[in-house]
């Protein structure tokens, strides 16, 4: 009897697994490569509410550049930032940039 609920908590942690595993297109692409440290400045003194925009890279045709991070008018935005990333499309794979959410 314990061998069935075994195999189902295993089958339960590969799903979990198998979750935080991201994928890329294949097709020539490249990968995403790893988030670049920086160290935030204070922020500059003005009137208008600002929030951080961290750095990220883009995809620019045929590479990634590195958009460093920069202060920009909070506006009617969230805090939540979300970087880049490669989603699968009716059309195929796509580049999302980042953007706020």
């Amino acid at each position: 009897m314990k061998y069935p609920v075994l195999a189902a908590a295993l089958l339960g942690a590969a799903c979990l697994l198998s979750a935080c595993v991201t994928t890329t297109p294949t097709a020539g692409y490249p990968p995403v490569p790893p988030l670049q440290a920086e160290t935030i400045p204070n922020p500059p003194v003005t009137a208008t509410p600002l929030i951080w925009q961290p750095g990220h890279w883009n995809y620019a045709g045929n590479t990634y550049v590195w958009e460093p991070g920069v202060y920009v008018p909070q506006g009617s935005h969230s805090n939540m930032f979300m970087p880049g990333y490669w989603a699968q499309t009716t059309g195929g794979w796509a580049w999302q940039p980042a953007h706020w959410m």
